[in-house]
């Protein structure tokens, strides 16, 4: 299943150098991860009274292009690689010219939020990489 997340980039989205920062691409992948999680059915309530949530183990995050102040951003998520507590999800952003601009891959690990410890990823998300 793949997502399109769409934001448009905010006053404090942007660095002395007059471009997005790299931080704040991270803050778009990960609202862009929560809408994909949102899709799969499961809002961030429901992670709380499952005692779930997911952890980032691994991010890979290629800045391509720079993105600018009002620029309109388009952030596709899609499942690519499913272990037993883990996934992948590829992350591509695109501004409104279509120009690639960051390439990411992210890989997740479920979390037992009492345990503190992983978890078997759950059905709701493991279907989506068959």
């Amino acid at each position: 299943m793949e997502t399109i997340f769409t934001l448009q980039t905010q006053k404090e989205d942007i660095d002395s150098l007059g471009h997005v920062n790299n931080c704040r691409y991270v803050k778009f992948l990960e609202e862009a991860r929560v809408n994909w999680y949102e899709k799969c059915g499961l809002s961030l309530n429901d992670f709380q009274e499952m005692s779930i949530g997911t952890v980032v183990l691994k991010m890979e995050v290629l800045y391509l292009k720079e993105a600018t102040l009002g620029d309109t951003l388009k952030v596709i998520t899609r499942p690519e690689y499913l272990g037993n507590t883990s996934f992948v999800l590829k992350q591509d952003i695109y501004n409104q010219f279509e120009e690639h601009i960051t390439d990411a891959k992210v890989t997740m690990v479920m979390f037992d939020t009492l345990l503190r410890k992983s978890i078997k990823v759950i059905d709701q998300f493991a279907q989506y990489f068959k």
